[in-house]
């Protein structure tokens, strides 16, 4: 437990913090809008348009799909496809939580994770379909012995191209997204991902073809061979693709964690990676081939326990990036940019639930005129200690602060926003609701209006945790020399961002801190910083100033 107060992690840091300035005059030189990616406009050059490439990717995983879908449905037939399909799709949301559940720290944008699905289920399944067929038919024409090609095929020749045309997808965006592939757990989810997307299209053909063979036997139920085939590939092993692609996406993690300088290491893991990945896929393949039993002895002596393996080292890379946050965002603290509770909030993920619903029940209350706060009676409007609460103008109730433009023009009409005294009578314990009463319309729009400022305050708290987490990558970057020559740009944005939401996330935050017990205060707590901020109108509601007095920005350390 900590007592609250922040803790200097380094006398001297290692990487140069922005100090020794104003607020206003750093923010006042975050580029526009249409910079914040740092990149040069380059144009004279359509291929190398973001817009050309997006419809170029589009494009060739829409046309891979159709392909895949005619090969398919020409093996299995239109019955057998459908079949397969409603059975293939079953596993595939667990796949999908699980890994989305392991990238909660700092989540990857779902542009990845759908390119990398599709790329799985499309392009590699379409390489993998194209190029194990044509081995095949060499290798038997070749040798003149069917059966000793398709054991060939499947212990030697498919490993290597599934896990090949499925670490094209990683590659892909390692390449192209370096600032979204930070570490392990980012290799990990897009590496699962892909291979998710692999054994979805690869189960609809092994499921399809188990349904034709059914139809033709005459059998049915649980002693089916479809039955069957279920059972192993979507209820015993509905891990094994993604675990053998997830080893290629652990090299890609290691090489994006290493500094730019050791290029060496940076290049071998993710082919060690890729080596490890075909080895176990050829282990997996090969098992059916060594007896009756093959296939439980591989299955319990050597599957289980590298998927238990894969699992710690994700889950402890997780715990490794909060522990990032609670050792880098201190600084900030100190430099005034974070308050001193928020580093202890960030690094716990029940806290970050907690300040999302915190923030979400606390402005929907605000917009429908309630008095109550999930932060307590020190944050409540009318607090005989602290006085009015954020947010909250002298001598009125919870809502808009004097000047904001809702703050005379509701779903009451003019002169009846919530936190005013026309038209309301107070009744105790519940807040304060219409006196004559308003129409059940005009009830429910005031209803989904409240519900509406709830939602977009809990996205507020959501987007400055991801903002944060991504600072603490960014400084724990730079620390190992990986960060990239644009290191202060990219700080300087992620700092713009989290001002802009401060004023919404920083109580919810505090609150948070306080409720967990990772922070312990002496006294009753304060208001949840002190005035003045910079204003801000991008959440509906949630970015006015509620203080009268201007803007003067906090002072950096000396």
């Amino acid at each position: 437990m900590s007592d609250g107060s922040v803790q200097q992690r380094q006398s001297q840091p290692a990487v140069p913090l922005l100090e020794e300035q104003r607020v206003g005059e750093i923010l006042a030189a975050v580029p526009e809008r249409r910079h914040w990616r740092y990149r040069p406009r380059r144009v004279g050059m359509v291929w190398r348009s973001r817009t050309f490439r997006i419809v170029a990717v589009f494009t060739v995983l829409a046309l891979c799909g159709l392909a895949i879908l005619a090969l398919v449905r020409d093996q299995t037939g239109t019955e057998g496809f459908l079949v397969g399909l409603g059975l293939a799709v079953l596993p595939v949301p667990l796949l999908m939580a699980a890994f989305r559940w392991l990238d909660r720290v700092e989540p990857a944008p779902w542009r990845n994770l759908l390119f990398a699905f599709a790329w799985g289920a499309f392009a590699a399944a379409l390489v993998a379909i194209l190029a194990n067929s044509f081995a095949t038919h060499w290798i038997a024409t070749a040798t003149a012995d069917p059966s000793h090609a398709d054991t060939l095929g499947a212990t030697v020749i498919a490993p290597v191209v599934e896990e090949s045309a499925k670490a094209a997808a990683v590659l892909l965006i390692f390449l192209f997204r370096k600032r979204e592939f930070n570490g392990i757990v980012d290799g990990v989810v897009i590496a699962g991902f892909t291979a998710s997307g692999f054994a979805f299209t690869e189960n609809i053909l092994y499921l399809g073809n188990a349904f034709g063979e059914d139809q033709q036997i005459g059998t049915s139920g649980v002693v089916s061979v479809t039955a069957a085939t279920f059972f192993v590939r979507a209820v015993m092993s509905p891990f094994a693709h993604p675990l053998f692609t997830v080893l290629t996406g652990i090299g890609f993690g290691l090489a994006a964690a290493s500094a730019r300088r050791r290029r060496i290491r940076r290049l071998a893991l993710p082919l060690l990676g890729l080596v490890l990945a075909m080895g176990m896929h050829a282990l997996w393949n090969g098992s059916a081939t060594v007896g009756p039993y093959g296939f439980y002895a591989v299955y319990g002596v050597f599957m289980v326990p590298v998927f238990g393996l894969v699992t710690w080292l994700a889950i402890w890379s997780r715990q490794r990036a909060l522990r990032t946050l609670s050792a880098e965002l201190p600084a900030y603290a100190a430099a005034g940019w974070l308050t001193p509770a928020e580093p202890l909030a960030l690094s716990s993920m029940r806290a970050r639930g907690m300040a999302r619903d915190a923030a979400r029940q606390r402005h929907s209350l605000a917009a429908r005129g309630s008095w109550m706060s999930p932060y307590g009676p020190a944050y409540a409007p009318t607090s005989p200690t602290y006085g009015p609460g954020p947010g909250y103008g002298p001598g009125h109730g919870p809502g808009p602060g004097p000047g904001h433009p809702q703050a005379h023009t509701s779903a009451y009409g003019p002169g009846h926003a919530p936190g005013h005294g026309q038209g309301y009578a107070p009744r105790p314990g519940t807040g304060r609701v219409p006196a004559s009463g308003p129409s059940a319309q005009v009830r429910a729009r005031a209803k989904a209006q409240a519900k509406a400022h709830g939602k977009a305050a809990a996205r507020a708290v959501a987007e400055y945790e991801s903002f944060a987490t991504s600072l603490a990558s960014l400084r724990r970057q730079a620390r190992r020399g990986a960060a990239g020559a644009d290191f202060a740009e990219r700080e300087l944005e992620l700092l713009h961002h989290l001002w802009q939401r401060r004023d919404v996330a920083a109580p919810a935050l505090t609150y948070a801190a306080q409720a967990t017990g990772r922070l312990r205060p002496h006294r009753p707590p304060p208001g949840p910083y002190a005035p003045p901020f910079p204003q801000h109108t991008q959440y509906g509601g949630h970015g006015y100033n509620p203080y009268p007095a201007p803007h003067q920005p906090p002072q950096r350390n000396q």
